[in-house]
């Protein structure tokens, strides 16, 4: 009785799915009543236990081949079916339709001054070197001759890592996030002897308040020339050179004395103004200056800590925000645009 019952169905299942409509939806329709949880196939399996073995076995074996004949067509159904709905005309590529177009990022403005910055000292013969952002204390300060009583070393002009190291000599020392690249010309005068010329791009980290002239987490540019025979007319003809070529248009270098505990003598630098060119305008507040950064004559101490014999070398160094530079550019007048996310400023360059 349960082997006719099975023909029975089987012959049924073919006469079904011969009617069937060629969609997804029937077929598994078909699928659930015939091989599904609750169908008679399923049934009819779960009643072998009442058999006798010779029986169950007998139809058992029948049930199971027939149940994966029935699973067999229903798979090739499927595969029928995604055949049949392709459409080879929907699949035509319509050469008349204008193509999509890809859209292209910008750089960041820092981005561009950087670039063009590395342009230029290259083409002067400079190394570019870089550096880690988090530093120990002797190569943000010790080394850069900044005393342990120096305001920078203050919780509140310096992230400070609460993770402390053993350097070298086995000194505990502490961790920071970089106050300015000059860290990093401390480590590579430690590994390299002069003459070198080297410039040093990266970002740096200040306890700052944000304003539009300030941010916390900013980019600075720094160049470092060192050998036997270098003086501050040296420092005076590579700032006129590089700014002039920076800007496209001749531009001259005031010197100004100032203090760092790094250089001696130290300066503050100026260049005309790239709007009047030095006649006064509202750019320079009338004055024809405009203030850029700080530089001067690498401290002999600092030669010291990198393991140079005192008086053998001078060398010169400056430093300055390259968001400085770009906001002079490209006439920029609020910091906190470079780090905002805005594609809307972005896109503009």
């Amino acid at each position: 009785m349960l082997k006719e019952k099975i023909e029975n169905l089987k012959k049924q299942f073919l006469a079904e799915i011969e009617k069937i409509k060629p969609s997804d939806k029937a077929l598994f329709e078909l699928e659930k009543k015939y091989v599904g949880r609750k169908s008679e196939f399923i049934a009819i399996l779960k009643s072998l236990k009442n058999l006798t073995p010779e029986e169950k076995k007998k139809i058992g074996e029948l049930a199971n081949v027939t149940k994966n004949q029935i699973w067999e067509i229903i798979k090739n159904k499927h595969a029928e079916i995604s055949e049949s709905s392709f459409d080879a005309k929907k699949e035509e590529i319509d050469v008349t339709i204008p193509g999509k177009k890809k859209s292209v990022g910008h750089w960041n403005p820092i981005s561009l001054v950087r670039h063009d910055i590395e342009n230029i000292f290259t083409s002067m013969g400079y190394e570019i070197i870089e550096g880690p952002e988090v530093e120990t204390e002797w190569y943000n300060f010790d080394a850069l001759n900044i005393p342990a009583d120096h305001p920078a070393r203050d919780m509140q002009d310096t992230f400070w890592i609460r993770q402390k190291i053993n350097n070298k000599n086995l000194k505990e020392e502490s961790l920071s996030m970089r106050s300015q690249t000059s860290a990093v010309q401390a480590r590579y005068m430690e590994k390299n002897k002069p003459p070198f010329r080297i410039i040093v791009p990266g970002k740096c980290f200040r306890r700052e308040a944000t304003d539009t002239t300030h941010d916390h987490t900013f980019y600075q540019f720094e160049a470092l020339v060192v050998g036997e025979k270098i003086n501050v007319g040296n420092l005076k003809f590579t700032a006129k050179e590089f700014f002039s070529a920076f800007f496209k248009q001749d531009v001259n270098v005031r010197l100004r004395p100032s203090y760092f505990p790094f250089t001696e003598p130290s300066f503050e630098f100026d260049i005309s103004c790239t709007v009047c060119g030095g006649s006064g305008c509202r750019t320079c507040k009338g004055g024809g200056w405009l203030e850029l950064g700080g530089a001067g004559m690498v401290n002999q101490n600092v030669f010291a800590s990198a393991g140079y014999l005192r008086n053998k070398y001078q060398g010169f160094a400056w430093g300055f925000g390259l968001e400085r530079l770009a906001m002079m550019k490209y006439k920029i007048d609020d910091v906190r645009l470079f780090h905002s996310g805005d594609l809307r400023f972005v896109k503009q360059f």
